[in-house]
């Protein structure tokens, strides 16, 4: 991704007025007895957003034009902040240390990958978070939460590096904000201004970049 990828976010004002959510592709089969057999097409969903909602004036339209063409419509990757999903955990609660687990210690690895966990029941599902904001992580090791000299972490690929080894079995958390990985989902950026100005929403489609 690194190569046609733009660590810059997409105007902030836009997205935290846009559009959308997480899409998934299950191929569902219907038997002869009526029953129906369903298989996962995806492992990790993929987000769709439409941008557009949040162009509510010219100056607004103006940066979203000046975006896309620095972008070079699909070419180029870009960062996303998801209004609704954009914290480790739930959106009234501030960011803490033991907000997601990332893994265990076994006494030699240092590096863990980002990731948060959505559901508690029989089939949880465990997002990889590639975009954080770097400097809102905070870790924990087996509770205790670590200093920022004891950690790093890498804003462009989500990945935490401890100074030291977590002992065998320790949990390893952390909380953080992120941004969405994705490009424009069109080459072809219309906008009718008559109709803009008489209230209609443009379409700026997004959709999410799978690692």
């Amino acid at each position: 991704m690194a190569g046609d990828f733009h660590e810059v976010r997409f105007p902030l004002d836009v997205a935290l007025r846009g559009s959308g959510g997480p899409s998934r592709l299950t191929e569902i089969v219907t038997l002869a007895s009526g029953r129906e057999h369903r298989n996962s097409r995806w492992a990790d969903s993929r987000r769709r957003y439409d941008a557009g909602f949040g162009i509510r004036t010219l100056d607004a339209l103006h940066a979203v034009l000046a975006f896309f063409e620095e972008r070079r419509g699909r070419l180029y990757g870009f960062r996303y902040r998801d209004r609704i999903d954009h914290r480790s955990g739930p959106p009234s609660q501030a960011v803490g240390p033991g907000d997601q687990l990332l893994g265990l210690g076994d006494g030699t690895t240092r590096v863990f990958p980002l990731a948060k966990t959505y559901g508690t029941g029989p089939l949880p599902y465990r997002r990889p978070i590639a975009k954080p904001v770097a400097e809102t992580v905070r870790v924990a090791v087996a509770g205790a939460e670590l200093p920022p000299a004891a950690f790093a972490c890498d804003g462009t690929t989500g990945l935490v590096t401890l100074a030291v080894a977590p002992a065998i079995g320790a949990a390893v958390t952390a909380g953080f904000w992120f941004d969405v990985p994705v490009r424009f989902d069109t080459d072809d950026l219309s906008v009718d201004l008559s109709a803009f100005t008489a209230g209609e929403i443009p379409t700026v489609p997004l959709i999410e970049i799978v690692p």
